[in-house]
Formats: structure tokens, C-alpha cells, sequence
């Protein structure tokens, strides 16, 4: 396909596409003459990964570089490649700062029995939400934390239960990015609403 053809397809301007190539984020079309070139069904995934990492996930370009060359060198792991896309995974595998509730952290994982690597960003997010929590009054532990942890189990069978089907690796990437980032503000929505439906319950009027 010609390049105003892969704009159409993938819904980014000719314009950006250029100046994806440029930056090295795109790979080179088949040329077919001295200012043409043609691309195809794997230049229209990248995209719309690209697309998916700058825009849904927010990362600069020159993260989405660092992100699409991981995803490159590991393109037979799909493990790895899912965890690089959501951003699980970080690209250097270098550990986070370790907040005081990150041996929490940790000792939760271990009770879940989950494989969470030791440089997952969710690690230290939670550790650093339970922090705040306490700094607030809310001495929340593992133990409170465990049915949420079951329940995120759950729903993380849902989530890639919708990949099973895809066959290509990137295009299950762009998927997973897309279920997580983009359904997250409605799975909030959907426990919004229970609660006030669990709340109208217990204290009916």
C-alpha cells in the first residue's frame, strides 16, 4: 500500500508517518521509486502500536523508541512483549526505590503466588499507596488487600482471555494496551456504580 493508503488505515496523518520514519520508530517502506514506497500489513500494526504507546499510554517518543526496540528483541516471548506494551515490565530491568512497604509488597505477592517481576512498577505503586493511606489514617495491610487481589486476578483472566485469538504479536499488544489503558476508567465506572447500588442496600431510605 502506498503511503496515503497506510494514513487512511491506520487513521495517523501521512505527515506524522513521516516523521515517524524519520525518527526511526517506523521502518522504511519498499521503495518502488525515488519518492515512493510501499508499505504493508506490518508497517499498519507498528502504527497502530506506535499510536497506541503515544497516545493511549502517553509515553514520549523517545520512550515509544525504547519500548518498540524491547518489544523488537523479544518478539518470540509473548510474556515479556504483553509486560513491555502495558508497561509491567520496565524496559531496563532496573528496580524501582523501594518504599518501607515494599517487603509488604512482596510478602503479598508471595502469599498470591503470583510471578510479578522485581522491577514492576505496580510494586512500587502500591507500596507507595499504602504509604499514603497510612499517612492519612488508613492503616490498610495485606491482609485487607487480599480480596482485591483475588478479585484483580479475575479480571486479569478476562483480559486475556480477549487475546487468545490473536496470533501476531503485536497486534496482541496493541490489544492488551488498548483493553487496559481505555477500559480501566469503565471497570471504575462499573465499581462506582456497584457501590452506590451496595450503599442504596445497606442504608435504604
Amino acid at each position: 500500500m502506498r503511503i496515503s493508503e497506510l494514513s487512511r488505515r491506520s487513521g495517523v496523518s501521512v505527515t506524522t508517518i513521516k516523521y515517524y520514519l524519520r525518527e526511526g520508530l517506523l521502518r522504511p517502506g519498499r521503495q518502488t521509486a525515488a519518492t515512493q514506497a510501499e508499505y504493508d500489513d506490518q508497517h499498519l500494526r507498528r502504527l497502530r502500536l506506535i499510536r497506541a504507546l503515544t497516545g493511549v499510554r502517553g509515553l514520549s517518543v523517545s520512550t515509544t523508541r525504547e519500548v518498540l526496540d524491547a518489544l523488537a528483541e523479544h518478539t518470540g516471548d509473548t510474556h515479556r512483549l504483553l509486560g513491555l506494551a502495558l508497561g509491567s515490565l520496565r524496559v531496563d530491568d532496573e528496580p524501582a526505590e523501594e518504599a518501607p512497604e515494599a517487603a509488604e509488597v512482596s510478602a503479598l505477592v508471595e502469599e498470591l503466588g503470583w510471578d510479578v517481576h522485581e522491577s514492576a512498577p505496580a510494586r512500587a505503586t502500591l507500596a507507595e499507596t499504602l504509604s499514603s493511606l497510612r499517612s492519612l489514617g488508613v492503616p490498610l495491610d495485606r491482609r485487607t488487600l487480599l480480596p482485591y487481589a483475588h478479585l484483580a486476578e479475575r479480571t486479569a483472566i478476562l483480559d486475556l482471555d480477549q487475546l487468545d485469538d490473536l496470533t501476531d504479536p503485536l497486534e496482541a499488544a496493541e490489544r492488551a494496551l488498548l483493553l487496559t489503558v481505555l477500559l480501566e476508567p469503565a471497570l471504575m465506572a462499573l465499581r462506582r456504580m456497584a457501590q452506590e447500588n451496595e450503599s442504596a442496600r445497606r442504608h435504604p431510605s
